[in-house]
This record gives structure tokens, sequence and C-alpha cells, in this order.
């Protein structure tokens, strides 16, 4: 078949896909992240039809001239937005994320990204840190992946048995892909939304709808116009119903990903509303500069936002989806076009091609050496950012169990051979008080059991499932944890949790689903110690404290929310809230940088705060 890549039906395809994708990080789009499985069947139709079309007419493939317009038409726009992105980010963004920025623009240069956010996004105490203004790469990674072997499986298919193999090995590939990502999805989200592996089977869709039988073929005006409008329906459903929460890809994938199929197949049927439509000259132009509009979109929508140190209004968000457009069409103008209409030799792309990527890694590189080791205080005094932002020695132990995990080791710290022992138990928000208990271990004699995993909060509430987090196996370690208590029979357990989470819809309050969680935990705590300590959570930085100092933020450092303190069952209640706040709640308290980053107390400040700690557990006869 001929593979016709201006087909105005396919660009009003890819129109859709960019400016979902723009709605939904801009707010506007609950569901809009499905512009990129729209995208990734386009890709894999239009690119295997261009594969099996050369190896039809010619009996082979040349993969040096496919790598070579595939380098032509990618690389220019994205090596450049790259590098001008990365060039504003290192002017605009606080030198405290110069280290990761440095590594996410290497990254992206070489269309790996994707596993370096995945890696990064699976450890939960990431999930409220600045954005990465090149995150977005993630997608073009999985695409240029792609690209790397899917001709050499093609070819290598073509010459087992001609076009029957391919279409053969191209369903086994999909069905295989389609149930890891379905496995991976459960087990480990985040993985399975950024990996080639379990994102190939959205590609072969688009892939297989060149071995459809022209007795069926949508593309011959077989089906009715009824069936393009279910296609259309099934993303429209996506867009409206989906949200940050949906697990994806796995089944989920399957609406976006057979709609767009079913619109690409019946091509030749859609109605004259969505052909009329298709034709619309802004329609086709959105669809011209999809790439370069996708490309621009997240650090012209993240940068700002980091900059101001809050989200963008309503206003804000239009204006800048505007500014992306325009910078689209510029690119493409001065950029894509004429770069297309060159002939360049195999030499001169091959050097362009390598200059540009080298030009991007030298920056990354020049970003990762002007990383600077320190945060000037407001007092005139410097402090190192590695220091302020380090963890409690738990996480370097693995003590500190993250997700996908329900047990934790032995972590025990003190004095090992003591006979009185006290748990810390919770979630990173009791961890945060391990440097400060630690001290007391150390200096009274006691032996400390660290019982902590991220996002599972000692309260015994349900949380939104949301990324690598699962209910099941916070409850599991919970389970775990409290038999181990009991056996350890602890003279005191110390717990506390992060109480900021999203709230589940069935409860009508923040206040009531925490009292509930509370009250449940007390329960099954009741017997494993005499005393059940419960440290209310810390304040509530609005913004990522070290960040904000390090650009000079002043008095919007200092906007941080107290947390509520209310405690119920039957807990000895500890409200850390005086300890660090006054009239407000100070980013720097006795001469120390409070937070390490938008949600934890720093080591330096948890370790300070033993003192008050020490006279809590005085007072309760736990140490003297």
């Amino acid at each position: 078949m001929s593979v016709k890549p201006r087909i105005h039906q396919i660009q009003t395809l890819r129109a859709l896909a960019a400016l979902l994708v723009v709605l939904f990080h801009a707010k506007l789009s609950p569901g809009g992240f499905i512009g990129v499985d729209i995208f990734y069947v386009i890709s894999g139709y239009l690119i295997t039809g261009i594969i099996i079309k050369e190896i039809g007419n010619t009996g082979k493939f040349n993969y040096g001239a496919f790598y070579l317009r595939r380098a032509k038409r990618l690389l220019p726009a994205s090596l450049s937005i790259l590098a001008l992105t990365s060039i504003f980010s290192w002017l605009v963004l606080p030198p405290t994320v110069r280290a990761d920025l440095g590594k996410d623009v290497l990254a992206a240069s070489l269309y790996v990204s994707n596993y370096l956010f995945a890696f990064w996004q699976n450890d939960y105490q990431n999930l409220n840190a600045t954005p990465s203004p090149v995150i977005h790469y993630w997608s073009l990674a999985v695409e240029e992946q792609f690209y790397i072997f899917w001709p050499i499986l093609v070819f290598s298919l073509w010459k087992l048995g001609k076009r029957r193999a391919v279409g053969i090995g191209i369903f086994a590939t999909t069905v295989l892909s389609f149930t890891f990502s379905l496995y991976l999805t459960t087990v480990n989200p985040i993985w399975a939304f950024y990996s080639l592996p379990t994102r190939a089977w959205e590609l072969g869709i688009g892939a297989l709808l060149l071995f459809l039988p022209e007795r069926v073929s949508l593309r011959r005006k077989v089906a009715p116009t009824l069936l393009v409008w279910a296609g259309a329906l099934l993303l429209i459903y996506s867009v409206l119903i989906f949200s940050e929460r949906t697990p994806f890809p796995g089944y989920n994938a399957l609406l976006p990903t057979l709609g767009t199929a079913i619109l690409i197949a019946g091509i030749a049927s859609w109605p004259p509303i969505l052909n009329d439509f298709s034709k619309l000259r802004v329609v086709q132009w959105l669809g011209e500069i999809s790439y370069p509009f996708y490309l621009w979109h997240w650090p012209l929508l993240v940068l700002p936002s980091t900059r101001f140190g809050r989200p963008l209004t309503l206003t804000e968000r239009i204006f800048f989806i505007l500014l992306t457009a325009l910078a689209a069409d510029l690119t493409h103008r001065f950029v894509e076009k004429p770069i297309a209409s060159r002939h360049y030799t195999t030499q001169k792309v091959i050097r362009y091609s390598t200059l540009g990527t080298i030009s991007c890694v030298a920056i990354s590189a020049s970003i990762l050496l002007t990383d600077q080791g320190t945060i000037k205080l407001p007092n005139g005094s410097s402090v190192s950012i590695t220091e302020v932002m380090a963890r409690p020695q738990v996480y370097l132990d693995n003590c500190h169990v993250n997700n996908g995990e329900v047990k934790s080791g032995k972590c025990t710290y003190g004095d090992k051979s003591s006979n009185k022992t006290i748990v810390l138990y919770g979630d990173s928000h009791a961890a945060q008080w391990f440097p400060a208990l630690e001290k007391l271990a150390n200096d009274n004699g006691f032996k400390l059991v660290s019982l902590t995993k991220s996002a599972c909060p000692a309260p015994e509430v349900r949380k939104v499932q949301i990324g690598a987090y699962k209910n099941a196996d916070c409850f599991k370690w919970r389970e775990n944890s409290i038999k181990r208590m009991r056996e350890i029979k602890p003279a005191a357990i110390i717990v506390s949790g992060f109480a900021h989470f999203e709230v589940p819809e069935k409860y009508s309050s923040r206040e009531s689903w925490w009292a509930d969680g509370q009250q449940v935990a007390f329960n099954h705590l009741v017997g494993a110690s005499k005393k059940l300590i419960y440290i209310s959570d810390t304040p509530h930085p609005s913004r990522d404290i070290p960040n904000c100092l390090a650009a000079n933020g002043g008095a919007k450092c200092d906007d941080t929310e107290i947390s509520d303190s209310r405690v119920s069952g039957g807990f000895i209640k500890v409200n850390p809230t005086r300890w660090l706040c006054t009239d407000k709640c100070p980013a720097v308290v006795n001469g120390m940088v409070a937070y390490r980053d938008a949600s934890h107390i720093s080591v330096a400040m948890s370790r300070s705060l033993s003192l008050e700690l020490g006279e809590v557990l005085t007072d309760l006869g736990l140490i003297r």
C-alpha cells in the first residue's frame, strides 16, 4: 500500500494529539495525556508503511538511509528546542536543581530520558519536586528506540516469509508487548508508562492496520460511517473520563489506541462533518506544527510556574499556550521547512546530527560544572545544598521501604544491647524524626527500631492510588510491622504521617478521613506497647524551600501552612508546630534551613529538635 504522510485526516489526528497533551499539561483536559497514544498509533502506521513499501519495491532495506531520514526529520527541532530550553532553564531555575537539570538534558540528548524519568519518578520522594523542563522528551525517546529496532525486526521477518511473516511477527510482538504492559501497569506503573516494551504494542496496533484483509479494510469503504464515529467517541470518552489516577497504559490504553486505529483505517469513510473540519486551515496548520508544538509546550508552561513559585492562573496558561503555538510556527517555518526542502549529503546529515547532539551534551556538562554547592541564607551565611537536601540515614541503609515492598529489614540503631526499645513507625514524615531519635538513642542508651515506608502513614487511611503507590502494599506492610512490634514489645511506639495527601472522594473532609485512620491505627497498636506516642504532622511548605532560598525568594519562603494537630484515639499527643513556628512558620529556624524539600524537615533541623523531643520522652519516663 502507498503511504501518504500528508493525508489531511492524518494531519488532523496529529493536531488533535498535540493539542490534547498541551491542554492536559495546562490542566484543562483531565485525559489529554492520550495524545501521546494517538501519536504512537500514527507513527506505527506510517513508519511501518514506509519500511514495507521499500522492501516490497526493492527486496531489501537501506538502514542507513532510513535512519538518516529520521535524523533529518526529527533532530533539528528537538535538539534546537532542547538547547534553548536548557540554556533558559540554566538562567531562571535555582542552582539547587542544576545537577538534576544537567542529567536530564544529557538523557534527552541521547534519547534515553524515558528510563531516567521512570527511575526518578519511581521514588515517591520526588513526586512533589521541581519538575524537569525536559521531561516530555520521554515520549520522543520511546519513538527513537522504536525506530532503531523496528526496521530490523520487519526486514528480518520479511526474509523469513515475506509479507505474511511480517504480519504474523508484528501481531505476535504486539500481543506480547500488550501482555507485558498489562502486567507491569499493575506491578510497577511508572516503568509501564515510560518504557518501550510496554508501549510498543500501541505502535504495533498502527502497524497492523497495513495488514487488514481487503474484504474488511475500512480504507475500502466497507465499514459504515457509524464505526468511524465509534472511534471518535472512544477518544472523546478517554479524554473526559481518564485522569492522572487512571492506571495507564494497560487495558485503559486500548480505548484511545483502538479509537485512533479505527479513525485511520476508516479514513475513506469519514463523515462529511469530520472531513470538512479536518480541512480547516487552522486544523491543518496545527497538524503541520504539531511536533514543535509538543516540544515547546512543556518548558513554556513549567518554567514560568517554577520561576513564579506558584501554579499559573488560567489567563497565564492560555497566554503560554498561544506563545507555544507562535514558537512552534516559527520553528516550523525557519528550522523544519528549510531543512526538509534541502538536499543534504549523507556526510552532512551525519555531521550536523552529531554536532547538534554534541552541543546539547556540552550544554548538559556545562550545567553540571556550574552546579553551585551552597545556599546563601537571609542572615548572610551560607549552607551546603547537599547537607540541606540530605535524607535521613534510614534511606541510605535501605531501611526506608519504598513502593512495592511490604516488609522492613532489621533496621536497628542506637544501643543494640539495650533492654529498652523504642520503635519509629510511619511514612517519610515519621522517618524525618529519625535523626532526632537516633541522637537520643545514642545519648541515652536505648535501642531504636525504624519501621517506615514511603507514602504509607501510620494512620491506616486508604489513599488515592497515584503512580507506583498501592494501598494493598501499604496495608500489608502495616500488618507486618504491627506483628513485629507486638513481638518486640517496645517501651514506646512513636508514630506519625504526612497529613496532606489527596482525600478520597467518599470523604466529606480531610479531618474525618484522617481521624478515622488514626483511630484504626490506635486500635491495632493497643497492646503492642504501653506508650503509643503520636507526633502531629510538621508544617506544610507551599514551595520547595531549598529552591526558594536559592532563588532569593524572600518572604515567599516563609509561606508555610500549619498542619492540623488534632489526634484521634488514645495516643499520647505531641505537637511539633510550636518548635518550628511563631507567628509564622519560617524557612530558616535558629539559623538552620528547616525543610529539605517542599515537605520534610531537614536532617539538621530534626537533629536540633532532639532536645525538645527528649523533654517529651523524659516527661514520659522513657529517658532520664
